[in-house]
C-alpha cells in the first residue's frame, strides 16, 4: 500500500547556523548602533542618500554578519545603480527651475479656495504656524522634526528589508520608487513650483517660518539640524509640486498595506499623514503639492504593474525557456527570494 506524505522541502546546501549566531548578531548590531550614534552626534543624520546608503549596508552586514563577504558584497552590487541614480536625481532637481519664475500664485488659491472656508481665508500652512507655532520649540516641533527626517530612512530602510526577505519583492519595489522618483522630476522642470514659505518671502501671502528642523534644538543637537537646514539650502527651493515627502510616505505603506493585518491599517496609514501635517505646518509644502503626490502614487501602482503584466505575457508568448541547470542555495539574492513571487508584489490592497 502507497502511503502519500507531504513533499519535503530541498535540503539545505548553506553553512549550519552557529550555536552562538544570535550573540554574535546582537553583539555586531550593538556596535553598528553605537557607532551610528557616535556619527549622529559628530557629522550628522544621514539625509544624503550616499551617507544613508553606507549606514544600511553597515546594518545589513551586522545583521547577516554571519555570512561570507561575497553575500555582502552583493547588497552593493545592487544597490549602487539605485544610489547613482538617485545621486543624479538630486543634482538634477537642483536645475529644474532654469532660473524662470516658479508658480506660487495659483497654488495659494488652490489651498484657498479648499480650506479657506474653515481657516478664514488662509491657507493652511498660514492657519497652522497662528495657532501652534511659537518662538520656543514646543514638543510638537519636536515630533515634527523627527517626521521630517524619517523621509530620508523609511523609504531606503524599508527596501533594504526587502533585500534582505525578497529580492523579487525588492525589485518591484524599486521599479515603482524609481518611476515615482522621475515622474516627481519630470514634473518639477515642466511645473516649476514653490512652497510656502518661499510665496511668503514674496508677499503672495502672510510671514511663514521654516521649522521643520528647529525641533532639534530640544535635544541639544544643533548639528544635525544644521545638517538638514544645509540640505534645504542646496535643494532646489521651488521643487514643491508634486510633494515626494508624502508621495514617498504613502507609497511604503501602500506597498506593505496588503501583507499587514488590517488592525494595523490605522497605524501605518497613520504615517504618510503625519508627514501631510508635518511638511503643511512647516511651510514645506500646501495641501495641493500634498494631493498631487498622492495620485502619483497611484499612477505609479498603475503604470508599472500595468507594465510588468505585459512583460509577463510578452515572456509567456515567447514560450517557456531552456531548462537552467540547477543552482546552489544559502545566500540572499540566490535562492527562492530571486524567483518570481506566485502573487502580484506590486498590487495595492484588495478589500477583504
Amino acid at each position: 500500500m502507497a502511503v502519500v506524505t507531504d513533499p519535503q522541502p530541498p535540503a539545505r546546501t548553506d553553512p549550519p547556523a552557529s550555536p552562538d549566531g544570535g550573540r554574535r548578531r546582537l553583539v555586531a548590531m550593538a556596535i553598528w548602533g553605537a557607532a551610528f550614534v557616535v556619527g549622529w552626534l559628530g557629522i550628522g543624520l544621514p539625509t544624503d542618500p550616499t551617507y544613508a546608503f553606507l549606514w544600511i549596508w553597515a546594518a545589513t552586514i551586522a545583521w547577516n554578519s554571519s555570512r561570507p563577504w561575497r553575500s555582502h558584497l552583493r547588497f552593493a552590487r545592487d544597490w549602487v545603480p539605485v544610489v547613482v541614480l538617485f545621486a543624479v536625481y538630486n543634482l538634477s532637481r537642483g536645475f529644474a527651475d532654469n532660473g524662470a519664475v516658479p508658480h506660487a500664485y495659483e497654488l495659494v488659491v488652490a489651498d484657498r479656495f479648499m480650506f479657506g472656508w474653515a481657516t478664514g481665508g488662509q491657507v493652511p500652512t498660514v492657519w497652522l504656524q497662528q495657532h501652534l507655532y511659537r518662538p520656543q520649540v514646543q514638543w510638537w516641533d519636536v515630533l515634527v522634526s523627527w517626521v521630517y527626517f524619517s523621509h530620508f530612512v523609511v523609504a531606503l530602510a524599508a527596501a533594504a528589508v526587502l533585500w534582505l526577505r525578497n529580492r523579487a519583492r525588492w525589485g518591484a519595489y524599486m521599479r515603482r520608487w524609481a518611476f515615482l522618483c522621475a515622474a516627481g522630476l519630470v514634473t518639477y522642470f515642466l511645473y516649476p513650483a514653490a512652497p510656502p514659505w518661499w510665496a511668503a518671502q514674496n508677499g503672495l501671502i502672510e510671514d511663514v517660518a521654516r521649522i521643520s528642523t528647529r525641533g532639534w534644538k530640544e535635544f541639544g543637537m544643533h548639528g544635525a539640524g544644521n545638517l538638514l537646514n544645509a540640505g534645504q539650502i542646496a535643494s532646489n527651493p521651488v521643487a514643491a509640486m508634486p510633494s515626494l515627502h508624502t508621495a514617498w510616505a504613502l507609497f511604503v505603506v501602500l506597498f506593505f498595506l496588503n501583507a499587514t493585518r488590517r488592525r494595523w491599517w490605522p497605524l501605518l496609514l497613520a504615517y504618510p499623514l503625519a508627514m501631510t501635517f508635518t511638511l503643511v505646518y512647516a511651510g514645506e509644502h500646501y495641501v495641493i503639492d500634498v494631493l498631487v503626490g498622492w495620485a502619483y502614487v497611484g499612477m505609479t501602482f498603475l503604470v508599472v504593474g500595468l507594465a510588468e503584466r505585459w512583460w509577463a505575457a510578452r515572456k509567456a508568448r515567447r514560450g517557456p525557456p531552456d531548462e537552467a541547470a540547477p543552482t546552489t542555495g544559502g545566500e540572499v539574492g540566490d535562492t527562492a527570494t530571486d524567483q518570481a513571487p506566485t502573487a502580484d508584489p506590486s498590487a495595492l490592497p484588495a478589500t477583504r
